[in-house]
């Protein structure tokens, strides 16, 4: 594609090949805090001198010592929830949606953003009928496209529809770390990022990277499910990222015509996970052809049919999760 935004994008985050050959950049698989030339030189063993040997282990040992990253806020952004799930096909970015709009519907003085961090499989594009490249500012930062009254950004505004992105790890970490700093986010009351499925990279790096308010953990009560959500909720911990609760998405079917319900996916199997983890249901979404319907044609159920009870579900999801966000200072 011909838009300056995107080789910006790929320039900022050392993505395109130089004048040298179309190789993608080598990645150093040494050990944590040890550098290539460091190794080299322990591997020397022996030819290496005594004064050698001890400079090097200072060296490691000061590298060593600088810990994790700091955590530094997104300009503009006072608090950051995001959505997650350990398993993919679970619903998490129909309910990632719907919670960001949910939110601004229940509190119209709040200006909600919303960061798809699904790098491989950015879907927030089509679900917010949303196309076309962010303009830059004159400080070099992408705006977010909106539609909703919700700041959006995603790798899908940035490549071809249907051109897929094939990239190795430390790629797709510069661009998740060009979508969080390098966007004219303005000022948001929240920003809900829809993390791509599993506990891989991306969680990791986003997790230890910047501040988050709280994570939401999506899941289906199927077995299978479950299974990846206590994971991912079991990351989250790790990390001292708190987890507001877990959400049950498609929880029940109810027949259109004669309106009896079958529980597809299970019953319970989110609850009974979240009282053996300690955790809060948020609530329980029902498994209704209107929900995947308008979400596929870009008019989420909250915006689209605000009274039915899908939407409600939503709103009141978005409000348990409100409540439990930290209190700000004035």
């Amino acid at each position: 594609m011909g838009g300056c935004t995107w080789r910006w994008a790929l320039r900022a985050g050392r993505l395109l090949p130089g004048a040298g050959g179309g190789r993608a950049p080598a990645v150093w698989r040494g050990g944590p805090g040890c550098a290539p030339a460091a190794c080299a030189a322990l591997s020397a063993g022996s030819a290496s001198s005594s004064s050698g040997n001890e400079a090097l282990r200072d060296k490691r040992a000061r590298i060593l010592s600088r810990g994790l990253p700091k955590q530094k806020p997104i300009d503009g952004v006072k608090q950051v929830v995001v959505v997650a799930s350990g398993k993919g096909g679970v619903g998490k970015s129909t309910t990632a949606v719907n919670i960001a709009l949910a939110l601004a519907a229940n509190d119209t003085t709040k200006e909600v953003g919303l960061l798809d961090a699904d790098i491989y499989g950015p879907s927030i594009p089509k679900m917010m009928n949303l196309k076309g490249n962010p303009e830059l500012t004159p400080k070099n930062l992408m705006r977010p496209l909106k539609n909703y009254g919700i700041a959006c950004m995603s790798m899908g505004f940035l490549i071809e529809e249907t051109a897929p992105v094939v990239w190795r790890g430390l790629m797709v970490m510069s661009a998740v770390e060009k979508l969080l700093r390098q966007v004219d986010w303005g000022q948001l009351d929240y920003l809900v990022i829809d993390m791509p499925p599993g506990t891989g990279d991306v969680q990791l790096s986003v997790s230890q990277t910047i501040p988050i308010a709280g994570a939401v953990i999506v899941s289906t009560p199927q077995d299978v499910a479950l299974l990846d959500a206590r994971k991912g909720a079991e990351m989250f911990r790790k990390v001292h990222v708190p987890v507001l609760g877990l959400v049950q998405n498609m929880s029940v079917f109810q027949c259109p015509k004669c309106k009896h319900e079958t529980h597809i996916f299970g019953a319970d199997g989110v609850r009974d996970l979240a009282e053996t983890l300690g955790l809060d249901i948020l609530g329980d979404i029902p498994l209704h052809v209107s929900i995947r319907e308008t979400c596929d044609s870009g008019q989420p159920v909250v915006i689209s049919q605000p009274q039915s009870d899908a939407a409600k579900a939503y709103l009141k999801i978005a409000m348990e999760i409100s409540r439990r966000l930290p209190v700000l200072p004035a």
